[in-house]
């Protein structure tokens, strides 16, 4: 058996699988969504704020103790449970619109209750996947996760804009559905062995502590969490205006914009073909660049051909960015930590990284409705260079995978 290939690990396979399966269904719906509310329910900018900050709302609320329960847990069964529930409230979203009793108020509760259960799978992926492979090979195991994410990105919005023209949104969304079940099905196959942690000296509140001492009192995961904690701000009100200026403001149908995110993906591949070549530490602040320059291009976009090109071309610049920070990141952060607290560093960075898109969303939507689309969209902008600059002057331009 040759250690240094992931072929050797046919779990760490299955785990991939079951990622792709469910990615795909994922960028479906995370257009096919944002389509249902513009399109079919007639929300506002502010509203599809708040629709998008609802999935992630949960992150905020209870994403620490997210955190200590998978440190208690075993994670495979944590993971199948998660696709499970997640499959069925996806379900409902078509059911309910055929019945007539979707609006935006139930779109919105389905979403948190979504985001409720992804908060629990993440943080259980994230923390399982370190007992999958050796420390020497994660940054390869997370790039090549990283590489199916964006050829999901790719693909799935495409498809998504596809589809909702055809079929509709709601039954887009359903798709959805159908790769949760899968991915489900296909991590209750994994056969890792794992144990539970001992059931004596638990303590909910000296473990979340614990996990954010960790986190913001290490010299390099503390600027990191810092750094990430602002770019998901700031990228949620980029995400959130973009719906609607391309939609309502260019005058662009969702298979356009589904072309958009495609591009994002395909950068995403070319960045993560890249990630594993340099040292994590500048590799990750290299990223924290990339965003702002490619989301500087949208708000120049104009209709037409030209402006679609425009809009194709920052998405791919933002595609890269994720790409290439993305394995360096999560590969060194696995690394550093013990897998004791696993599952509370991953939720104490995600949480917090997730509650800034709860923030991000909305506000990008209320400054879109109050000053214009292009106006809230150089603000975050702005502020994306601003953390990119912060994030530049830490230690974190030292890093390094521990093997």
């Amino acid at each position: 058996m040759t250690r240094g290939k992931l072929t050797a690990y046919p779990d760490y396979l299955r785990f991939w699988v079951a990622d792709t399966v469910s990615l795909v269904g994922t960028y479906v719906t995370g257009l096919a969504v944002q389509v249902l509310a513009v399109v079919n329910l007639g929300a506002s900018a502010t509203a599809l704020g708040v629709l998008g900050g609802a999935r992630w709302l949960p992150y905020l609320v209870v994403g620490l103790v997210a955190g200590v329960l998978v440190d208690r847990w075993r994670r495979r069964p944590i993971l199948v449970t998660a696709d499970l529930i997640r499959a069925g409230l996806l379900g409902l979203i078509p059911v309910l619109a055929a019945t007539g009793s979707l609006t935006m108020t139930v779109l919105i509760g389905l979403m948190v209750v979504f985001g409720l259960f992804s908060l629990v799978y993440e943080a259980a992926q994230l923390s399982y996947l370190p007992r999958l492979v050796p420390a020497a090979l994660l940054t390869r195991a997370n790039a090549r996760m990283e590489q199916t994410n964006s050829v999901a990105q790719a693909a799935g919005p495409m498809i998504a804009g596809w589809l909702v023209n055809v079929i509709t949104a709601p039954m887009a969304i359903l798709l959805d559905a159908v790769s949760y079940l899968v991915s489900g099905l296909v991590l209750r196959s994994l056969a890792t062995e794992e144990k539970a942690a001992p059931v004596e000296h638990r303590h909910l509140g000296r473990e979340l502590k614990e996990g954010v001492r960790w986190v913001y009192r290490h010299r390099m995961l503390a600027p990191l969490a810092l750094g990430s904690h602002a770019w998901f701000l700031f990228n949620g009100m980029v995400s959130t205006v973009m719906v609607v200026f391309v939609l309502n403001e260019l005058g662009f149908d969702a298979f356009a914009l589904g072309v958009t995110y495609a591009f994002a993906g395909v950068g995403g591949v070319l960045g993560a073909s890249l990630s594993g070549r340099f040292k994590a530490g500048p590799t990750i602040i290299a990223g924290h660049w990339f965003t702002p320059l490619g989301y500087g291009l949208i708000p120049l976009a104009t209709n037409g051909t030209a402006g679609l090109v425009v809009l194709c071309l920052g998405q791919l610049l933002f595609g890269f960015s994720i790409g290439f920070d993305g394995p360096a990141e999560m590969g060194f952060r696995q690394s550093v930590t013990p897998d004791r607290l696993q599952g509370r560093m991953n939720a104490t960075i995600r949480s917090f990284n997730r509650g800034m898109i709860v923030i991000g969303a909305p506000l990008g939507g209320a400054l879109a409705d109050a000053l214009g689309n292009r106006t809230a969209m150089w603000i975050a902008v702005g502020g994306l260079v601003v953390q990119a600059v912060a994030i530049t002057c830490t230690p974190l331009r030292h890093a390094s995978i521990q093997e």
